[in-house]
């Protein structure tokens, strides 16, 4: 592995060196970078993914849901459609992505939107509800068209920035000093109980600039559910966790190594069937692994995946299949810890209530 990276490195280069004047080009206004009226608050990350945008969002969008009128934009990755598409109720992943459909999900009130294009995206927000008070932008901090009036930069406790490169030979988007861009780091997936030893020990590695602003944040799980809900198999997830099941981890996301190591905490049999990030599951995908399912001798098992993959295994095709086998979603949300909670909240609506 360390021999295809050194291999890579040449092109990794190269494309840093692109990206790293790109983004010059914006910085000297070679190339125009757009700013609107209202806040517009990007969440991104240097890296290619996994760091956790989605829960970040909807944190976001429960902080300011019943104080603002809002939306999100997202390009939609992995649709079948482009332009600009909003959300409707019944609205699928093949128009507008995993993650869209997810907002749309839990947040069925919400303004919803999809494209690629983000200045066009945000000018037909404006047009269909002018009341709009804010635009989350989602996956947004290489989209340089649009100029935010706040970017947050997500990075992984277990694989920071620093420690990376671009890609191919790493996992980076661009140099690690396109951070400079970023008004808030914030280092995902802690422990919940993170030490103040190693907050400093990351504050002085990461070094942030005078108008940076870095917060922590951690993940809470939530209950087993089941991923139709005619499925009838409703015990409590401490049921499964305390007869410690066999689970098959069926996952089509970035980076699994958090929700891994959460399973194993709970069940010493976990079978993982891992698949790309916004993987597009077919009915091959499905039967293999309800027979991986059939050849666990155990009765007690289980079928676990994401809450994202779970808005693309909804769809009717599949609805046969999975009915018959005990399949579950986790949902997944993010905190703060104490005054990072207060400041983080505090920061984030008087930026939205003073622009």
């Amino acid at each position: 592995m360390k021999f295809l990276k050194i291999l890579a490195f040449p092109f990794s280069l190269l494309y840093g060196c692109i990206v790293f004047l790109r983004n010059k080009f914006y910085d000297w206004n070679f190339i125009k970078s757009e700013k609107f009226a209202l806040p517009i608050i990007s969440v991104g990350n240097l890296s290619m993914g996994g760091t956790g945008k989605t829960p970040h969002i909807e944190y976001l969008i429960r902080l300011f849901k019943n104080e603002f009128t809002i939306a999100t934009l997202s390009r939609g990755y992995g649709r079948k459609t482009s332009g600009f598409i909003l959300s409707q109720n019944k609205s699928t992943t093949f128009e507008i992505g995993d993650e869209p459909l997810q907002f749309k999900t839990k947040f069925p009130e919400l303004t919803v939107a999809v494209d690629e294009k983000r200045v066009r995206g945000i000018k037909k927000l404006l047009e269909l509800q002018p009341t709009l008070q804010t635009i989350l932008l989602d996956d947004a901090f290489q989209h340089r068209a649009v100029k935010p009036g706040l970017s947050i930069v997500l990075t992984d406790y277990n694989y920071i920035y620093l420690n990376d490169f671009v890609v191919p030979s790493g996992n980076l988007r661009e140099f690690k000093t396109g951070i400079k861009r970023a008004d808030i780091i914030i280092v995902t997936k802690c422990p919940e109980d993170l030490l103040e030893k190693e907050r400093t020990r990351l504050l002085t590695k990461i070094n942030p600039l005078k108008h940076q602003h870095i917060y922590f944040s951690y993940i809470k799980y939530g209950n087993l559910t089941p991923l139709n809900s005619d499925n009838t198999k409703r015990d409590t997830t401490e049921h499964y966790f305390n007869k410690s099941y066999t689970m098959i981890l069926l996952t089509g996301i970035a980076n699994t190594s958090a929700l891994e190591d959460y399973l194993k905490s709970k069940s010493k049999n976990i079978l993982a069937a891992k698949f790309p990030d916004h993987h597009v599951f077919t009915m091959n995908d499905i039967e293999r692994v309800k027979e991986i399912f059939t050849t666990i001798a155990s009765e007690n098992k289980i079928i676990v995946t994401t809450e994202k993959d779970a808005m693309r295994l909804k769809g009717i095709e599949f609805k046969n299949v999975l009915n018959d086998l005990p399949f579950f979603y986790i949902p997944i949300e993010i905190d703060f810890k104490d005054t990072d909670k207060e400041e983080f909240n505090k920061k984030l609506i008087n930026y939205v209530r003073t622009n």
